[in-house]
This record gives structure tokens, C-alpha cells and sequence, in this order.
């Protein structure tokens, strides 16, 4: 309410002055006998008088009403104790990738500021306003007034967060709870996409409201890269790659021939259209090569208009010129290891005995091998468990004349099968796993009896926790050679020795590729690319830095420092807030490049299926209100409810209302009647 607009009621003086000073004059008629008269109007003074004080009733009436609607009076409601006093407003801006989609009024980031500046219009000038959006910011937090609140939401840029809607109410009711007030609102202003569900097991705060105000966008198809993955473990230069592709399409209609290339280092290396079903998801296979030794910079760029926030993709990977391998024996060295991995340069070998492992140098190597030890301590076994929880490799092949107890300690700690027993009967191992990895694509044709190796005596294995996968398996069923999965890690498990007193195995042909493969497949580079607002923790390569020596992501002119541990020989990265931009960073220690990671958006954004009415009211389950953004105005901004029932309206009415009556009375209420002398009068 403006009371200061009351003292423009002295402006009611005007009309009674007017009314007063207005004296009529009379017309003097001349005439000779009344015998000649031929009409006379008789004026009625008291008529005349009632419709003069009308018309001055129904111009101050007027003139009243017309002041007192600008002093925006209201009549008090449930909450008559809050009029007046200061009130709490958090207003949410969804401005998510979805919020730059278009319908007839822009962008709907754009409609959604210019509604929570009118909700700032709508309060009080002394009332207090919270902006949040989905970077929850720590300048959020504070309280603006009206003119502080419109330039920060003229600030609001698009993000890559995106929020669910238990935590964005959580975050407006912990700000309006360490304040006090009578009356706290919340708006939350959003496009609604079905990925904004969630926990909503939040708390409203006393004398708190809930409103939410969907802005509806056009519906609009879209395609997008949902990831991708390498079928090389490790890469080498030169040799050819093969990338998997992940492809949504979000729409309700089949999108034809989407146009997609490969850059890699800038770089084109292959291209492809692929056509996706509606509401379905496709994987497509790149080929390419020629790569050179190093970090390796990929985008996958895809044409899908008008959405174009997911069309690009990054991805890095590293082409390494040679693959360590560590060798681990009893103190002789196996003499078929070493001739297998000699025969390419690719591999390099370091051979140690079991009591003189350096446990911190572990994580360096990708596949460690076991041969020939005979007891296994429980000192290695927690280091090479802890080894394989990290991602690496273990392969294990027991000694002629192994201690069964301490390998079933190591072995049953990492849910593998175990060595049973020895079995001495002579037998052939009849099936090997070609859908397995390993094996996979490393025959061109292959016959109907293969010749496999011989056997003349072997450990049983007993089956473990987990379920693993059989390399080899015997004529009986039995697996030979084993794989298992274990935390980031792999177990390969032989029931035998590398003795030829055991089986073939050792100088059979299968033995070269079949340890190249394992090789080749052990190689545990960080992931291809991260996911932006994640809130994850990044286990990278081991860089060691002193605390002068900040590690430090990098992306043109940008530099971003992270939280940075050091654990068990690896590098541990937190990542900060300020990593909100998608791309290729490079992860640098002073001058040099210790890594080249990829970060790209969260894709729950791609999908544009927002919630109906009725969903949303079901989603905020009597916690709050629904308004529709097309209806949304100031005439259903509930500002006015702490205030009672505006009124403010009912007086502009009533104004034209008397103004009306003044017309009517002037233009049809007569003050005279006329009568006609007749014509034979008599005296």
C-alpha cells in the first residue's frame, strides 16, 4: 500500500469550487402581451438543483476512487499479520542446456528472467530476494533487494549443471531458514524436464510457499552422442583402431542419415551417417589409424539442428610406444616368458624376484605376471590384491610345486577359483573361448579339430565367489585358464605350470599370441573422457608434486587448480566448482604435460520430454503450486496473498463507473418541461 498518494484527495476541492462559482444566467424574453405567447419553458429549480449535485457526486466520486487506486489498497486475509512487514522471495532460474530452447516469446531462459523480474515487481520495495540457478554459487546465497536481484538475473548464462528438483528446493529452504520473516516464498522457474525428478523428501519451512512456474518450449527433435569406447585396451602407433559410437535419438520420429565425422589432433580420420530409430538407441563402429605415439585429441562432431548443445564429443587417449610388463618368479626366471615378450620391441620386461618387489612402483605396470613361486606372502597378497582393485592386470601360473594354502588366500580374496588339488591323469584341452576377448578375432578360419595343447598333469580349480569366464576349458567341462572380474581389475588364473613336464602349453603356437592378447588387453589408461558436474573424484595418472609444483588443467586461458591426493601411488584429482566449460584440458605440473583429459556435458539434458501439468502436480505432492509459465503474470503472482484481496482493481472500475453517470446525467437527465399557449385564449 502508497498512503503517501492520499494527499492527492485535495484535489476534490477542484469540482465543488467549479460547482459553486458556475452561477447560471437567465434569458430575458420580451414580449408585448401574453396574448402572443406562443411556448414558454418553465424552468424547475428543484430539478435543476438534484442534477447538478448528481453531477458533482459522480465527479468526486470519480476523482476518489482514481486516488485511492494508486495507494493500492487491499482488505487483510488469513495472514493479516504479515502486511506490510518484509518478506523473503527465492527465485529459481533453471538455466540448464534445455533453457536455450525456443518457443514464440525467445530462448526459454530468456522468458524465464523476464518472469522473475516481474515477481520482483510484484513485492514490496523493502522485501528481500534470493537469485538461485543451477551453478548454485556461493554469491547466491545472499539477500538482494529488488534492484541488486534484476542485475544479477540479467548476469544468468547458461550452465552445465543440471539439478534435481529435491535439491534445488533443499537449497531455497536452507537460505529462508537462516533468516527470519513472517512470510518466505520460493519460485521455481523451469522448462520441467522428466530428468528433474528426483528425491523429493524436502521440507517446506513454516509460513513458507512453493510455487512452480513451467515455461513450455516447442517440441523439438534431437540426436545426440551418449558415449563412446575404444575396443584396444592399449594403442599402439600405427596400428588400427576401431571406436564404438553411442547414438540416442530422443525424438518420436526416425532421424535419417545424421551426418558424423572424426577429428583426431585436429585432424579428420573418418566419417559416417547413420540413421537411429525413434526413441531408441544405436551403436555405430569408426575405423581408423595412423597414429602417432602420444595424447591423442578426439572429437566426435555430429549435424543435428536446432538443438546443437550435444553435438560435439571429446575423448582423449594415449598411444604409448612401448607396454611395460612386469615378471614376478621365485628367483629363477622363466626362460618362455621372456623369449614370448623379447620377440616384440612393443613389450618391455623388468623380471624380479617375489621378496624384492617394489610394492609403490606396481601401479606403473599393466599386466604383472606370477610364475614359478612357490609360496605366496601375505604381504604380496594384500599389495597384489590392492594392484588389481586399481585396475591392474594379474596373471598367475603356479609353481611345479606350489603351497596350495597361500595361493588360496590370495586367489579367494579376490573371488577366483583356486588350486584344488594335483591331477595327474593325462588329458587335452578340447574348447577354447573364441567369443571371449582374447581369442576373438585372432583366427581367420578355424578348423573343426584344432590342434590344441596336451596335457599330462594340472591343478584343479575350484570354482570362486564370483563367476568368471573360461579361456580354455577340458574335455570334462573343467576350466583351464580362467578369467575373473574383480573391482577395476582382471585375474587370469592357469591350473598350469609353465613346465613342459606339465603340458605343451609353453612351446605350443597358441602361447605367443594367446600372452600378447592378454597384454594388449591389460592396458588400464584412464577413461576416455568425464562427465562435467559429476562431482566425481578423477584417479589419474601418478604425478608427484610438491606443494610449489601445483598441478594445474589447463584449456587455452583458462587454468584451473584442483584439490589434489596422493594414495596407495596414484593421483587423486577433486575437481573445483569453476570447471563449468566442455573441452580438452591439459593437466600440467609447471611446464610440463603429465595428462590430456576430455570433460563433456551431462546428456540427461538432451532428452526434451518435460513433465505435463498433472505430473508436476503429483511431483510436488500438495508442497506447493503449480502455474502455468504462458499464464503466468502479475495478476497471479501471489504477492498479493500476504496482503489480503487487492483492491486496487474494484477502484479503477468504479471510477469509470461515475464517470459514466456523469456523461449520462449531463446528456440525458432534462431540467424543463414546455407547454403551448392556446391559441383562443380567454381573459
Amino acid at each position: 500500500m502508497y498512503p503517501a498518494f492520499l494527499f492527492a484527495l485535495l484535489t476534490l476541492a477542484i469540482p465543488v469550487i467549479v460547482h459553486l462559482f458556475n452561477f447560471r444566467r437567465h434569458k430575458k424574453v420580451l414580449f408585448s402581451n401574453v396574448q402572443f405567447l406562443k411556448e414558454v419553458q418553465e424552468q424547475q429549480s428543484s430539478r435543476r438543483n438534484i442534477k447538478e449535485r448528481l453531477i458533482l457526486a459522480c465527479r468526486l466520486l470519480a476523482l476518489f476512487f482514481l486516488v485511492l487506486a494508486f495507494t493500492r489498497p487491499f482488505v487483510p486475509g488469513q495472514n493479516e499479520a504479515n502486511a506490510g512487514r518484509q518478506q523473503l522471495v527465492s527465485i529459481f532460474i533453471d538455466n540448464s542446456y534445455s533453457m536455450q530452447t525456443l518457443n514464440r516469446e525467445g530462448s526459454l531462459l530468456d522468458q524465464a528472467k523476464q518472469k522473475a523480474k516481474q515477481i520482483a515487481a510484484a513485492y514490496s520495495i523493502n522485501d528481500r530476494f534470493q537469485l538461485l540457478t543451477q551453478d548454485f554459487e556461493g554469491k547466491h546465497q545472499r539477500l538482494l533487494s529488488r534492484d541488486e536481484f534484476n542485475d544479477a538475473v540479467d548476469a544468468v548464462k547458461i550452465s552445465p549443471q543440471s539439478r534435481k528438483i529435491g535439491e534445488v528446493i533443499a537449497r531455497q529452504q536452507s537460505l529462508l531458514n537462516m533468516h527470519s520473516a513472517n512470510s518466505k516464498e520460493s519460485y521455481i522457474l523451469s522448462d520441467f524436464q522428466t530428468n528433474i525428478a528426483g528425491e523429493t523428501s524436502y521440507k517446506i519451512v513454516d509460513n513458507g510457499i512453493v510455487n512452480m512456474v513451467q515455461l513450455k518450449a516447442n517440441a523439438l527433435p534431437n540426436v545426440a552422442i551418449d558415449s563412446v569406447w575404444l575396443l584396444n585396451a592399449t594403442h599402439r602407433p600405427g596400428e588400427t583402431e576401431k571406436l564404438i559410437v553411442r547414438l540416442h535419438n530422443y525424438a518420436t520420429k526416425m532421424a535419417n542419415r545424421i551426418p558424423l565425422k572424426l577429428l583426431i589432433n585436429g585432424v579428420q580420420k573418418s566419417i559416417g551417417s547413420f540413421t537411429v530409430k525413434a526413441r531408441s538407441v544405436q551403436t555405430d563402429t569408426l575405423t581408423f589409424s595412423g597414429l602417432q605415439p602420444g595424447w591423442q585429441r578426439a572429437e566426435i562432431q555430429l549435424q543435428d539442428n536446432p538443438v546443437t548443445f550435444d553435438n560435439s564429443f571429446y575423448f582423449t587417449f594415449n598411444v604409448i610406444k612401448a607396454l611395460p610388463v612386469l615378471l614376478v618368479d621365485g628367483g629363477v626366471p622363466n626362460r618362455y616368458l621372456n623369449l614370448v615378450f623379447a620377440s616384440d620391441p612393443f613389450f618391455t620386461i623388468k623380471r624380479v624376484q617375489d621378496g624384492n618387489l617394489d610394492y609403490g612402483a606396481l601401479n606403473t605396470y599393466p599386466l604383472v605376471i606370477l610364475s614359478d613361486i612357490r609360496f605366496v606372502s601375505v604381504g604380496l597378497a594384500q599389495q597384489l590384491k590392492n594392484y588389481v582393485i586399481k585396475g591392474g592386470t594379474l596373471m598367475i601360473f603356479p609353481a611345479v610345486d606350489v603351497d596350495l594354502a597361500s595361493y588360496r588366500a590370495l586367489l579367494q580374496s579376490l573371488g577366483s577359483s583356486y588350486f584344488d588339488k594335483t591331477v595327474t591323469e593325462a588329458t587335452r584341452i578340447s574348447t577354447i573361448n573364441l567369443q571371449d576377448a582374447v581369442f576373438k578375432n585372432m583366427f581367420e578360419s578355424v578348423p573343426s579339430n584344432p590342434d590344441l595343447p596336451g596335457i599330462k598333469k594340472f591343478y584343479s580349480l575350484n570354482p570362486g565367489v564370483q563367476t568368471g569366464t573360461y579361456l580354455m576349458r577340458l574335455a570334462t567341462g573343467q576350466g583351464i585358464l580362467e578369467r575373473y572380474r574383480y573391482k577395476k581389475g582382471n585375474i587370469y588364473v592357469s591350473g598350469l605350470p609353465l613346465d613342459e613336464t606339465f603340458s605343451n602349453l609353453p612351446v605350443h603356437a597358441l602361447f605367443v599370441p594367446l600372452m600378447f592378447r592378454i597384454a594388449i588387453l591389460s592396458g588400464h589408461d584412464q577413461p576416455l573422457f568425464y562427465t562435467l558436474g559429476a562431482n566425481q573424484v578423477i584417479e589419474t595418472v601418478n604425478v608427484q608434486s610438491a606443494e610449489k609444483q601445483l598441478l594445474k588443467l589447463v584449456k587455452r586461458e583458462q587454468s584451473i587448480i584442483p584439490d589434489v591426493q596422493q594414495q596407495d601411488g596414484s593421483t587423486k584429482l577433486l575437481l573445483p566448482d569453476q570447471l563449468m566449460e566442455t573441452g580438452i584440458y591439459e593437466l600440467r605440473k609447471q611446464d610440463s604435460v603429465a595428462a590430456i583429459m576430455a570433460f563433456n556435458d551431462n546428456r540427461s539434458e538432451s532428452d526434451l520430454s518435460y513433465f505435463t501439468d498433472t505430473e508436476i502436480a503429483r511431483l510436488i505432492d500438495k508442497k506447493g503450486n503449480f502455474i502455468d509459465g504462458n499464464k503466468f503474470n502479475a495478476a497471479n503472482i501471489t504477492a498479493g496473498a500476504n496482503s489480503g484481496l487487492q483492491l486496487w482493481k474494484l477502484c479503477i472500475i468504479l471510477a469509470l463507473v461515475f464517470l459514466a453517470a456523469e456523461t449520462m446525467l449531463i446528456r440525458f437527465y432534462k431540467t424543463h418541461k414546455s407547454s403551448a399557449t392556446q391559441p383562443g385564449y380567454n381573459t
